[in-house]
């Protein structure tokens, strides 16, 4: 399943906020997935000195991760769909 990564404004010092968005994200995938959507909130990666902070969701389809994102109340700035690479192909 892909990887969406969904972009916010997060302001420097805001790690008690990233911590609370990170609650509502995994909070909204959960209902999402018992609601038939299939939905996992992988990570946050918070990025102080631009102010920036990514969520990391899979999703069927950006869409998904776009409902996922709004019932989280994150106020994306944009959702793109993200490919990692993993330990095994390092290997």
């Amino acid at each position: 399943m892909p990887n969406y990564l969904v972009e916010t404004y997060l302001p420097r010092g805001g790690a008690a906020e990233r911590a609370s968005r990170e609650r509502r994200a995994r909070s909204a995938a959960r209902d999402l997935t018992r609601r038939g959507s299939i939905v996992g909130f992988q990570r946050s990666i918070h990025v102080p000195e631009d102010e920036t902070c990514f969520f990391v969701f899979e999703a069927p389809s950006r869409q998904v991760a776009a409902l996922a994102a709004e019932r989280a109340q994150l106020d994306p700035l944009r959702i793109v769909e993200a490919i990692t690479s993993s330990d095994k192909e390092e290997r």
